[in-house]
């Protein structure tokens, strides 16, 4: 890596490990990070893992295949991130449906979980009508969910 290559996540067994660093734009005045950051990094960090997993998001939506949009999100917040924080997304794939999946995401301090949340993933034709994920998908998803990657 030569410094201008992006940076991504890895999956360790079953479980993406994506790495993100708090900045001051994501905290308030007091340095606390706002309620719905934690929603910009679990979103990067599952659009990462699709990505390490082979699975391309942007040919699909390109050739008018269909895209993924967050159909469910349940969320607990448990303790405050801070400024300057080095934090671990945590990303699983609990369930594998013909038309979603359901990812769980947990973001880290150490081994402190801060947040965590269920959010089920719709594949969406570009009319915004449900379709079945695409079969290579689904087979990724379920090496994902397996532990069979990286």
């Amino acid at each position: 890596m030569n410094g201008t290559t992006p940076y991504h996540g890895h999956f360790d067994g079953p479980r993406h490990l994506f790495a993100v660093r708090v900045y001051f734009e994501d905290t308030d005045f007091s340095g606390v990070v706002y309620h719905s950051r934690y929603l910009h990094f679990m979103e990067r960090a599952r659009s990462d893992m699709l990505s390490v997993a082979g699975i391309g998001q942007r040919e699909a939506y390109e050739s008018g295949e269909g895209v993924y949009a967050v159909a469910d999100l349940h969320i607990k917040y448990r303790a405050p991130a801070h400024f300057d924080d080095a934090l671990l997304v945590v990303s699983t794939v609990e369930e594998i449906r013909g038309a979603s999946v359901v990812i769980h995401q947990r973001v880290m301090r150490g081994e402190q979980v801060l947040t965590e949340a269920e959010v089920t993933a719709a594949f969406l034709t570009p009319e915004g009508r449900p379709r079945r994920q695409p079969r290579e998908w689904l087979a990724a998803f379920e090496g994902i969910k397996a532990g069979r990657n990286g």
